[in-house]
């Protein structure tokens, strides 16, 4: 079923971003895809003027290439590029967290607690996987969220994102989900204990076996 955009000159662009951006990371497009500008109007149901301004953002965004005067084009994967997302991810986003921990106050602490647990309750019921996406990023967002930097939250996001493409290649694995929602269990106590050195050690763990996890599924897809 299309998804369908309403029209609006002021909203257009934003919400086809938004929409591209979710289907550009969960793998709707291949690796190295050129994009169809004609078949992407007709499957978002947008005009050519907001779909261009969304495609650009995406493009300074680094979800795509845009190719002088031939369109724009899926960016490729490689094995250089996932070690280096996941070696800014392991700096930036430990960075950031100490911070959050030493910064966060009690309003992020029950932040925390719900986000934990919307997370755990839709990881019951794998098959609904684009909620259990949504409230993880929702949660790593919160684990951050106070660290005092709007650039270092931005450069985050963006490591989301491209780390992301890797991730969700392969087949869901509920074992291995158990284990990282165990981890955010513990991410959630140690930020509340205010152990930011033990609290960095877990992310860092985390990080790595999510990586395992995006090597595989690249190895798989190579």
């Amino acid at each position: 079923m299309n998804q369908y955009i309403q029209p609006s000159a002021s909203t257009a662009s934003s919400r086809i971003y938004d929409v591209l951006r979710k289907d550009l990371v969960g793998g709707r497009f291949a690796a190295g895809e050129k994009l169809a500008i004609n078949a992407l109007k007709e499957h978002y149901q947008v005009g050519l003027s907001p779909l261009r301004e969304a495609l650009n953002k995406l493009a300074a965004y680094g979800l795509l290439i845009q190719e002088n005067q031939r369109g724009f084009r899926v960016p490729t994967l490689s094995r250089d590029e996932l070690d280096d997302i996941a070696q800014m991810r392991l700096a930036l986003e430990g960075m950031a967290f100490e911070q959050a921990i030493v910064n966060g106050d009690a309003a992020w602490e029950a932040d925390l607690l719900a986000a934990e647990h919307r997370l755990k309750c839709a990881d019951i019921t794998l098959d609904k996987d684009d909620e259990w996406e949504k409230l993880h990023t929702q949660f790593h967002r919160t684990l951050v969220a106070p660290c005092g930097s709007v650039w270092l939250l931005r450069f985050i996001e963006q490591l989301h994102d491209q780390f992301d493409r890797y991730r969700r290649l392969g087949p869901k694995m509920p074992v291995i989900r158990q284990e990282l929602d165990q981890q955010h269990h513990e991410l959630v106590e140690l930020a509340l204990k205010r152990d930011a050195q033990a609290a960095r050690t877990l992310l860092d763990e985390h990080i790595r076996k999510s990586y395992d996890v995006a090597l595989q599924c690249f190895l798989e897809h190579g």
